[in-house]
């Protein structure tokens, strides 16, 4: 079973269409990376998904049921922008007052829990207004998790953050998804997501362009050989002759995308009076990745 299907959803405001026949699907226990550009769709989607939109059109199912009903509803949570916390009270106070809401048994017990959890113990008698971006971005993901919920949207969680901030809230995703929980976040750093995400989706202009496991990118994605030398432009119109793509990457990398081994380079380099520093083969990142996707959509 898959913790979420959407079939041919549409979202309307007026005269602009947000949302176009959109298609996704997020298995169970996954960790589903959703990849878009502003303005692309991406959290009107998950907010359709939360119930915080009606849909124009189309069909969101959480396992199984529609996303309206009410045992369903029960086993999801979100954070969509930020947490809605009052500034002044502590760590501790806004998460018992969500658990208060939620009518969760025993919140004394629940808020100790999402605050292991997220790794913000000693911070609990923190005011909220003193916490730093990433504290308030765990908060929210602990107030998420009250009421134990089976599937998590997050829209944007790690944007804005510290590399420290990223590696935390990186490794606290990673052990709830050990956990089984389901977990839908988007980003704009595709590099955090490439390392925690099994699953991919793509969206432009509000509909769904690729669908991908981690697995299936990882066989996707071009490998090359990526070499430096004292004189790149010299390397690069020599290595232009012989093969058919040689691209100079941000980092001063001469890149050959040719199917090639760096044996093959380096003899053929020295044969022509070039000497190698150094010489690796690689592949391209999710972030690459996307920006090609989005080139090859525009023609």
């Amino acid at each position: 079973m898959n913790a979420i299907e959407i079939r041919n959803l549409s979202k309307v405001f007026g005269q602009k269409t947000a949302i176009d026949s959109l298609n996704m699907t997020v298995p169970v226990g996954s960790i589903y990376g959703f990849i878009g550009e502003n303005g692309s769709g991406k959290s009107t989607t998950e907010k359709m998904i939360c119930g915080l939109l009606i849909p124009s059109g189309g069909t969101i199912k959480i396992y199984g049921k529609d996303y309206k009903d009410i045992d369903v509803r029960a086993k999801m949570s979100c954070l969509i922008e930020s947490p809605g916390c009052f500034s002044s009270y502590s760590v501790w106070n806004n998460l018992m007052l969500q658990a208060t809401n939620l009518s969760i048994p025993n919140p004394e017990e629940a808020v100790r829990e999402v605050l292991k959890l997220v790794r913000m113990e000693g911070a609990a008698s923190n005011k909220y207004k003193n916490c730093s971006l990433g504290m308030k971005q765990r908060i929210g993901i602990a107030m998420a998790l009250l009421g134990n919920p089976e599937l998590l949207v997050l829209d944007e969680p790690i944007n804005g953050l510290d590399v420290d901030g990223m590696r935390i809230v990186r490794e606290v995703l990673l052990d709830l998804s050990k956990k089984g929980i389901t977990i839908i976040i988007s980003s704009h750093i595709l590099g955090e997501l490439e390392k925690i995400a099994t699953h991919y989706g793509i969206i432009r202009n509000g509909s769904m362009i690729k669908e991908m496991t981690s697995e299936e990118f990882e066989k996707e994605c071009r490998t090359f050989v990526a070499l430096k030398t004292k004189d790149l432009d010299k390397s690069r119109y020599v290595l232009s002759n012989k093969y058919s793509r040689v691209e100079k990457d941000e980092q001063d990398y001469l890149r050959i995308y040719d199917l090639v081994t760096p044996e093959e380079v380096v003899t053929y380099l020295y044969s022509q009076g070039i000497v190698i520093n150094e010489i690796k083969v690689d592949k391209i990142g999710l972030e690459e990745y996307y920006i090609d996707l989005m080139k090859e959509k525009e023609y």
